[in-house]
């Protein structure tokens, strides 16, 4: 990638989003401003009628219809090869709700912070913050969520993995993370870092990615005075989608740290959800069968590993 300044290729991967873009496609224009821009739309095999409603309501954008069902990475990683010469690639999810001059703000930060990787602050359908940023996957911080639970250890400083802070969301910060629905990559990052991770299918491949940009010198920032809506999924509550959250959450850890740190993650997680599956949540037992299985745990993640009706796209990550 490269070409002339602030030329931004828009790529969203869609599955069965006949009920949800339209809205993001009416919230391109003035998300995007004056930016001069493309559209790119990869289809992971949609059944409904999602393909002609984006050729009806954008007939300049580029859409493909994924031959196979690869998962949100290989999406995006198809999106990003259609995509052209451009200065910046934008990630959206198909329930986002640009506002306006959003993707302008992000750029400009981008230029000014020399980050590699920018996301907005988001906000839900009902007006309410979500907690975006991210800190690295650590076993103390996985133990502390076991233990305080989620919410209460990401208030305390660099202590849980989702930053639940209200005060860590009003200035443009470096962040380890963040929630992959939004996220403008330059293409120098792109170029350095190389493609998402297809292997993790839907989960931990926008960690992987973020993580691995770090390691090569690209920061993530977050930008509050860019302001976008996520009417996000239902990760927390599909059995199935939040087994292959927490399994592949134990694939990214193997695969940057050694086999006794992993062991201690694997437990914490173990001890996590079962102490969730003791009161009944039907997703935490759905997560201890995954990760006491051997077969599982060995096996790649992909469409087999969950229900085909949330196979190919990526709600929004519920913790």
């Amino acid at each position: 990638m490269g070409g002339d300044p602030e030329r931004v290729a828009v790529v969203v991967v869609t599955f069965n989003s006949v009920d949800v873009v339209p809205g993001l496609l009416a919230s391109l224009p003035a998300g995007m401003g004056s930016l001069s821009w493309t559209l790119v739309v990869v289809d992971n095999g949609s059944s409904d009628d999602t393909v002609d409603v984006v050729r009806s309501i954008a007939p300049y954008a580029t859409v493909i219809r994924s031959d196979t069902n690869g998962g949100y990475a290989a999406g995006i990683n198809l999106g990003v090869a259609h995509a052209g010469d451009c200065t910046a690639v934008l990630v959206l999810n198909p329930d986002v709700r640009l506002e306006r001059d959003c993707v302008p703000e992000l750029v400009t930060a981008l230029g000014r912070t020399g980050a590699g990787i920018v996301v907005p602050r988001l906000d839900d359908a009902h007006g309410r913050l979500l907690w975006s940023r991210r800190r690295e996957p650590t076993l103390r911080r996985a133990l502390a969520d076991t233990v305080l639970g989620a919410e209460r250890a990401g208030r305390i400083a660099d202590l849980g993995e989702v930053i639940t802070d209200p005060g860590a969301y009003g200035d443009e910060l470096p962040t380890d993370w963040a929630e992959g629905s939004t996220q403008l990559i330059s293409a120098q990052c792109w170029a350095a870092v190389g493609p998402w991770d297809e292997s993790y299918f839907l989960y931990s491949e926008e960690t992987d990615f973020a993580l691995r940009a770090r390691d090569a010198g690209y920061a993530t920032y977050f930008v509050p005075t860019a302001r976008a809506v996520h009417l996000q999924g239902g990760s927390a509550r599909n059995p199935a989608l939040w087994q292959l959250l927490v399994v592949n959450r134990l694939r990214l850890f193997s695969r940057r740290h050694g086999t006794v740190a992993t062991a201690c993650f694997w437990a914490v997680l173990v001890a996590r959800e079962t102490s969730r599956a003791t009161l009944g949540k039907r997703t935490s037992r759905a997560a201890l069968r995954a990760l006491t299985s051997p077969r599982y745990l060995r096996q790649v993640a992909g469409p087999h590993s969950i229900a085909p009706s949330t196979a190919a796209t990526r709600p929004a990550r519920e913790r």
